[in-house]
Formats: C-alpha cells, structure tokens, sequence
C-alpha cells in the first residue's frame, strides 16, 4: 500500500501543531484519542483505549428474528444456534441456512436462558413464569406450553430458607440464569427472592433441590471456576457467592455496584464480575407478575434488564472488577456511557458485551481494552461460542450476528466540516503506523449519500479530493497494519467579516475604563440583539455604558467573523451635503469609539466602519466589510436668546400686601436643533419652567411671553433682576437678563 511522506514524531507533538496552524489560519484536524475514533464508523477494525487502529473481527448478521430482544444464545457441536427471545417470547434454531425456524413458543413474557445439555438436550426458562422446559432442538414444529416437557416449576416449590425467614409465603418468580455441571445436573440462578436450585434430568420425578438461597433479590449470574465450585452473582447489593458442593455460600465479594450481571472466569482462575447500577437505590417500580392460580405477587426486575427493554441507559454506567485469590479485588475496566450484560473469557482476552451502544470490547488483563465491534442494535446481550467465530444474540433489534476473523478491514472517520470552503492538504500520522492506505471524499453538503466527490486515494501525501466544506476519510489496513493520530490540514478559503450593525449617539463618552461612580451616564444599546445565522456577538447584547458629555460622540458597533479571524476597524465621518468620508482613526480594536464633537461644525452626519480582517492573512488576502450609520445630529452651540424685554406695572396694594405684575419676553433661537425647554428666574430665585407661545417646543425659533406677579415692600417697586435661560435638544444652555428698574 502507498505511504504518506509526512508523518508525526509524537501524539503531544500533533497536538501542538494543531494549535500552532490554526494560529497561523492552516488548521489541524486531528483523531488521535480512543474517543474521537469512536464517533468514526470501523468495519473489522479494533479501536484500542490508547488511540490506534489495528485489523481486528468482522460482524456478520446471521438471522433476524420477530422478537425485540435475543436473550440467550447457545451452540451445539454442529454450529447449529438456539436462540431465547423476548417479544414475543420463543426459542429459534438457526442452522447452517441462517433461517430461523421456531421450535418452542409461550405466552411468557421472554425467554430469558436457553441451555444445552451434555447429552445434547436443549433447555430453555421463561420470564416471569419460572419454568424450565425440556425441548426437542430437532422439531420441525414449535411446541407451546401445552406440549412442552416442563421439568421445573418455581410456583409449586416451597420457599427458599432464606426468603421464607423473612417472607414466609415467598417464591420466586423469575429464572435468569442455568448452568449443567459435569454430571449432567442443571442449577438454576432465580430472583424475587434469589435462590439457586439443582435438578438431575436423570430423575426427572425427583423434587428440585435448594441448593443454595441467599436474602438478596436476585441470582443474576452463574459459572464454574477453574476448580469447579460454582459462582454466583447477585442483584441488590451486588455480591459473588463462592457457593461449595454442599451448597454452603462464601461472599467473595461485595462490588459497589447493585447488580452483578455477569460473570466470567479466566484460564488462570481470575474471576471477572460485571457490575451495574447505583447501589442502596431501587429506582425502578415493582412490576406486578400474574402466577398460575390467578395470585398476583411483585418483584422487583433488575435495573439492567429494564434498560434493555426500554432501550435507556443507567447513569452510572457500569463497572468490571478482577478477582484473584489472595489478592484484593481490582477494577478493571469503568464506563459511564455502557451497560455490560455478558462477558466471554478467552485465552488472551476478555469481552465484554454491551449497550446502550451496542459495543464489543476486548479487554486485557492490564485494563487495556479495545472495540472491537460496533452492533447495528443498541444491546448486545448473550454471547455463545462456536467453533472459530462468537456468537451474539443482540436487542433492540433481535438479532444473531458472528463475530469472526475477517478479510477486509476499513475505518470511515468522522465528518469534518470547516464551516466554510475549504483546500485540504497534506495527511499527517503517527510514525509508528503502517500497512494501510488512506482515501479521502469532500463534498458541500453534510450528507455524503447527497452528491460527494467519489474517493480518491492521496498522491504524494495530499489530499487529492476537491476543494469543500467537508472531507471525510477512510483507512484501508492490512493484516497487520496499525494506524494512529491522524490529521488533516485544510485550510479555508477566507470569508468576509460581518458589519451586524452600527449607531452612534451624541452626547456620550466612552472609554474602555469603567464610568467614574456618581458620574451621569448614558447606555448606548442596539434596537435589537444582534445575531446571525452562525453567530451571536456576545458583546453586542450588553448595553455600552458611557459618561454624559455633550462635546463628545460615542459610535458603536457589532461584528463577526465566520472564520473566526481577528479583526480591525477604521471610522469615516461625513457630514450632510458631504461627498468625501473623512477619517477618524484607523486599526481600531474595540468595537466602539468617542471623539471629540467640538472640532466638527454643528449639523447632521453619519458615520462608517470598515472591519477588515488583514490580522490574519498575508497583504492582498484579507477581506473587508461596512456599514452606515442612520443621521445623527452634533450640536455643541448654545441657542440664542434675543429680543429679551421686561417691565414692570403699577404697584398694587390691598390689606398690606403690595404687588407688582412683570411682563416678560424674549426669542430663542438655534442653528442646528429644536429648542427643548425654556425657564425664568426673577431676583435669583428657582428657576421655573416656561412654555412658548405655541405652546409646544419643535422649533428651532420659539418666541416667549409671561405675566407674573412680584412681591414688593410698602408701595414703592423694587428693581428686579429677570433671567431667562433656553437649551437645545442637544443641552446646549443659551442664557440672558433683563432688569425692571425700581419706580413707582
């Protein structure tokens, strides 16, 4: 297979020259942890927990069955599989045809186990029912309960020892596992409560035997050790029983977990125990069971089962401790996304089958592990071997698929999008992988079925496919090849800033220092917040808060880059009448700016923003964008007040008190705005507010006229002091006096 020409010293290197060509505007897109090649898609590849593609197993589906859920799956020395289903509830053979043929149907909820015996007897337990069928694996027609050799029945036995101290009218209700040991006798895990009975199929009027019973809920789990003592695994506080020929219960250990779904054990004697569940919380409603004779009783159904039937994941995820003797129990592997209902130990490895992602993993004996499988259902939840390849019953859909060596092994990456139109580059890698090829395909929408390039192969290391807003890629492996942190340089075809909006207000001075306190403010605001179909400017949705100045103009605006490119701003004034823009000032950072109003002559005007990009590309590259303001209006000049007059009448006294009436009126006039309000004050006193003869001020000439009376002293009149004061819309004070000479 080709090679690349450039490949990557080291894992922490790649990473650092992501961040450096991104900086530099050619970016890095990199797959190097276990968690960004799980968002890819492997067929026969192993993804391992220290982020390298290696050949790995294929899946196969075998037969697809009516039922949600496949339970159970055994293999008889042929190869042919019986499969245990849920809903509905039947028992499936698959021969070498793959066709599933029934051979065993009830009105059970499910068939939770399915056994071969070693006379080669199939035995198969329903859900919640508790019994235990003797079935023909050679029928050509399903049997029904009706016909069906029942050789257990949990409803007519007496309650177990240890439920019975406690319940003295308990039974179980449920079986969840079954195990033969060498002499052919079958041992049955039952829950609601837990117990495990023993029956001999030798004697098949013999009475089931206790064997063993325990005060948890369920007996979730069995196997053999290396010794041949038997294993149990329970479900309320998650213990494995160590229980001896004579059915005596050792606690091997108490997980931290509720459940023990599965247990396996090792050649070398290490114990493996699956464990799920928050522990010291039942979080799942009692479901009530209806048993023959019409009683309807309650049991609690473990959590793990629940999630399979509801297709929803535990929280807490799940847990798998290593168990050796004289040493203390090791955890081995943890996820907080899978729930592990099977494990399978083989020669040099552990799997562990999972959902609610319908994972495959082989995990060693150091805690290293890898997917090796991604299931088309969401639950992976039995696993059988036979001969070369592993067998796996599947929920959510109910399926039989092998797992197998394969002779073609591929891994499709996730999608990359640039977010704009983009030139792809050169493929880095680490410089440990070899014996692969690596094909790209780039398109422009999101979906590769909706009109992508084909694939091509890279030439010299490139990527050959067209230039696009995505590129996904796809590692062919050999045998033996072994590939690791993969990047992709790309670098977007650059794509011009925004100018979102732009105001400017008169009157406000802003400054990246915060407004001294007690000083008057004004908050400068867009009309609306500021967005776009990929952005929210952050900082155009807090109102600008600037300090009252009627010399000063405040402009404002709001930007973004669908690049993400740093940006710089210039600011032109031009006045009404204008043609040229002037200047203000250029390579602005900030997104606003104050100047000085009294250097321009009072009138209307409008300013714009040029953003140019030019930070984060070479001269002749960058890329620009303006707006325009609305109108707004500077006017630093005071009105003018003119034409002020004031006199005085007669004096007028009656009962003491002498008063004289004073006539006042003047003009205000301004340049640019409306006079906004008028006020007098007579000998210094308040100043009191005075209206125009029109009544309303909205113009720029308002003429004012006043009566009013003045105090005065015994009956002469005093001289009076009359001022009368004008702004502007702009506070822009005009201010003028007259006086009232003294006189009779």
């Amino acid at each position: 297979m080709a090679s690349l020409s450039r490949t990557l010293p080291s894992l922490a290197l790649l990473i650092g020259l992501a961040a450096a060509a991104s900086a530099q505007n050619t970016r890095l897109w990199t797959q190097s942890r276990f968690e960004e090649f799980e968002k890819g898609t492997p067929q026969a590849v192993s993804i391992s927990s220290d982020g390298r593609l290696t050949a790995g197993p294929g899946l196969t589906d075998l037969a697809s069955t009516p039922s949600t859920l496949v339970w159970s799956v055994a293999a008889d020395k042929s190869g042919t599989a019986y499969l245990a289903t849920g809903s509905p509830a039947t028992v499936l053979r698959v021969g070498a045809d793959n066709k599933p043929v029934a051979i065993f149907k009830t009105k059970d909820v499910a068939v939770q186990v399915v056994r071969i015996a070693p006379d080669g007897a199939l035995y198969a337990a329903t859900l919640p029912g508790g019994r235990v069928y003797k079935l023909n694996p050679a029928a050509t027609d399903a049997q029904d309960e009706s016909n069906a050799t029942v050789v257990f029945d949990m409803a007519k036995l007496d309650p177990a020892p240890a439920a019975a101290e406690k319940r003295p009218d308990a039974k179980p209700h449920y079986i969840w596992d079954m195990i033969f040991d060498a002499q052919g006798r079958l041992y049955i895990g039952t829950g609601g409560p837990a117990a495990v009975y023993r029956i001999d199929p030798a004697k098949p009027t013999a009475a089931p035997e206790t064997f063993f019973s325990s005060d948890e809920a369920h007996i979730r789990s069995l196997t053999w050790d290396t010794k041949g003592i038997l294993l149990a695994g329970s479900e309320g506080t998650g213990l494995v029983y160590r229980i001896s020929p004579d059915g005596k219960g050792y606690v091997l250990f108490d997980s931290p977990r509720r459940e023990v779904t599965s247990l396996a054990v090792a050649l070398d004697g290490t114990i493996y125990a699956a464990c799920v569940g928050e522990k010291g919380r039942i979080a799942l409603p009692q479901l009530p069971v209806q048993s023959p004779g019409n009683a309807s009783v309650n049991a609690v159904q473990p959590p793990s089962l629940s999630a399979a039937n509801t297709s929803s994941s535990l929280p807490d995820g799940s847990e798998i401790y290593a168990l050796k003797d004289d040493q203390a129990p090791r955890k081995l592997w943890a996820s907080k996304d899978d729930i592990v209902y099977a494990l399978l130990a083989r020669t040099n490895d552990l799997l562990a089958l999972t959902g609610n992602r319908g994972r495959i993993l082989s995990i060693a004996a150091n805690g290293s592990y890898a997917d090796i499988g991604h299931l088309a259902a969401q639950q992976g939840l039995g696993f059988a071997l036979s001969s070369s390849s592993v067998l796996i019953g599947t929920g959510n859909t109910g399926k039989l698929v092998r797992l197998a060596p394969a002779t073609h092994s591929e891994y499709l990456s996730d999608i990359l999008d640039a977010k704009a139109f983009a030139r792809f580059g050169r493929v880095e890698f680490d410089p440990a992988s070899s014996g692969f090829e690596i094909f790209t395909r780039t398109g422009n929408i999101e979906q590769p079925a909706r009109g992508w390039a084909d694939w091509q192969p890279l030439k010299d290391g490139v990527v050959a496919s067209p230039a696009g807003r995505f590129l996904q890629w796809k590692a062919v492996l050999e045998a033996k090849g072994s590939l690791a942190a993969v990047g992709v340089n790309f670098l977007p075809v650059n794509t011009a800033p925004v100018v979102d909006d732009i105001l400017a207000v008169s009157g406000a001075r802003w400054s990246s220092q915060a407004v001294a306190a007690g000083s008057a403010t004004v908050n400068i605001s867009f009309a609306a917040p500021v967005q776009t179909a990929t952005t929210t400017d952050p900082s155009a949705v807090t109102p600008l808060q600037a300090a009252k100045d009627r010399a000063s103009v405040t402009a404002r605006w709001a930007t973004h880059d669908d690049d993400g490119d740093e940006l710089t701003y210039a600011l032109y004034l031009r006045g009404d009448g204008e043609s040229a823009w002037r200047l203000v000032k250029d390579k602005i950072s900030d997104k606003a700016l104050s100047f000085d109003a009294t250097r321009i002559p009072d009138g209307g005007y409008q300013v714009r923003v040029i953003a140019s990009d030019a930070p984060a590309h070479n001269p002749g590259d960058e890329l620009s964008a303006e707006k325009i303001s609305p109108r707004f209006v500077v006017d630093t000049t005071p009105p003018v007040l003119a034409n002020v007059k004031a006199s005085g009448s007669a004096v007028q006294c009656a009962a003491g008190v002498c008063t004289q009436s004073l006539a006042i009126s003047f003009d205000a006039d301004d340049a640019t705005s409306p006079i906004a309000r008028a006020e007098y004050s007579i000998d210094a006193g308040p100043w009191q507010f005075l209206a125009p003869v029109g009544k309303l001020s909205d113009s720029r000439h308002e003429h004012y006229e006043l009566h009013v009376p003045a105090a005065e002293s015994a009956n002469r009149a005093s001289e009076h002091l009359i001022t009368v004061r004008a702004a502007d819309r702009y506070d822009n004070v005009g201010v003028a006096r007259a006086i009232v000479p003294a006189g009779k």
